[in-house]
């Protein structure tokens, strides 16, 4: 996909929703969050071998560790997208990957 492509998506998901403070104070909070997001995401991708980054604040970038990668817009995207690059099922509250988490907090 080309850049252009990439940032011309859809409306503000949910879960990127956020307050309504002043504009410098929200972009502050918005990569805060973003940032905490992609952390706790990336603990969780780790079951199915994949990995995600923030892209220019508005997308995500998908990969796996053998180099296929996706952008998606939001979360609600996130998976059917794990599914499609890694060919199996992902299922984020699978008792392993809550298991995983247990273990390594």
């Amino acid at each position: 996909m080309c850049g252009l492509c990439g940032i011309l998506g859809a409306d503000d998901h949910w879960s990127d929703l956020l307050p309504r403070p002043d504009a410098d104070e929200l972009a502050h909070i918005r990569r805060t969050e973003r940032s905490r997001r992609v952390k706790y995401l990336n603990r969780v991708l780790g079951a199915f071998s994949c990995s995600v980054s923030d892209w220019q604040g508005s997308k995500y970038l998908l990969s796996t560790l053998t180099g296929k990668s996706e952008l998606v817009d939001n979360l609600g995207q996130l998976w059917p997208a794990v599914e499609r690059l890694t060919g199996g099922r992902a299922d984020p509250l699978s008792g392993a990957v809550i298991e995983r988490l247990r273990r390594h907090p």
